[in-house]
């Protein structure tokens, strides 16, 4: 696909959606942010950071997180999804950054994944939300509207990752996830979408068929 295709595209997308919906925009925090990840995980973004201000008013570094009891960390980030497991999962993380990074969050892809409990997802978002590495974020919602644009032809986000990562220009890695999500919250929906008043529609091989 021609890079000026995708720039037309991404040029669209970009004027639509300005700001960055991240749950924790605001933060440049590696810590925080991978906590955050963690805990939006089958959690819409209004139940995630609520309960990510609540864990971190608490504790505010590996060291802090890995001494608070369970029951604790559990009653902090309540009513994530998965909340008993997250707070496992947010136990071991934090001892794992303590004893083999210096309770320091990595910066590369294969040292976030040897770390239990963060995935390929989550791994791009903190290399790109925190430490402006291009990496591509694939959701639910890029894996759709990649698909449904004709731009992959995958069967899971991990695939998706993968392909896009070979067609996409750097230049647009660290803007799809943001963009492509909030398309699919307002546009291109899983279920129903609104094709008759996508913006990129002419770019589309699915929305040509609905039209």
């Amino acid at each position: 696909m021609a890079t000026k295709k995708f720039s037309e595209i991404f040029k669209i997308l970009k004027k639509k959606y300005k700001s960055d919906f991240f749950i924790d925009a605001n933060t440049k925090n590696p810590f925080r942010i991978l906590i955050s990840c963690i805990l939006s995980l089958r959690t819409k973004d209004e139940v995630t950071l609520p309960a990510t201000e609540r864990l971190f008013k608490v504790a505010k570094t590996p060291s802090q997180l890995a001494k608070l009891p369970n029951k604790k960390i559990e009653q902090l980030i309540y009513p994530t999804g998965f909340y008993k497991k997250k707070s496992e999962n947010i136990k071991q993380i934090s001892n794992i950054l303590i004893k083999k990074y210096n309770s320091k969050v990595p910066k590369t892809q294969n040292e976030l994944l040897s770390i239990k409990g963060v995935g390929l997802k989550t791994a791009n978002l903190v290399l790109s939300k925190a430490y402006n590495i291009p990496a591509i974020c694939v959701d639910t919602h890029v894996h759709r509207i990649s698909n449904r644009l004709g731009w992959v032809k995958t069967k899971t986000p991990n695939e998706t990752e993968a392909e896009l990562s070979k067609i996409l220009p750097k230049k647009f890695w660290r803007d799809i996830n943001y963009m492509f999500v909030m398309h699919g919250k307002e546009t291109c929906k899983p279920r129903g979408p609104k094709c008759s008043r996508c913006s990129i529609l002419e770019y589309c091989e699915f929305g040509k068929t609905q039209s």
